[in-house]
């Protein structure tokens, strides 16, 4: 999944298109922009930027959602779980 603030139009192209249309798909990658390719109206591939390609591999840091399960379990989590977990012996 790539991760943007940025809302971005994809194109999109036939598999017969793409293939005619192959050299200006490349220009269009390395000007960044991203195709999806087609097969029968249904998505298969898609071409992009390499530089957005190794972006996608990398593992995104998890440091942002520190803290953001605060008060997930109420005020005293853990008298919550036991009780959870205390429905399960009943």
């Amino acid at each position: 999944m790539l991760y943007s603030s940025v809302m971005v139009t994809i194109a999109s192209k036939g598999a017969e298109e793409a293939r005619n249309q192959l050299p200006s798909l490349l220009e269009a990658a390395e000007r960044g922009e991203t195709t999806v390719i087609t097969k029968h109206g249904k998505p298969v591939a898609a071409l992009v930027p390499i530089a957005q390609l190794n972006t996608a591999n990398k593992q995104m840091s998890l440091l942002p959602l520190k803290g953001s399960g605060r008060g997930l379990w109420g005020p005293d989590s853990t008298k919550t779980i036991r009780e959870m977990r205390d429905e399960w012996e009943r």
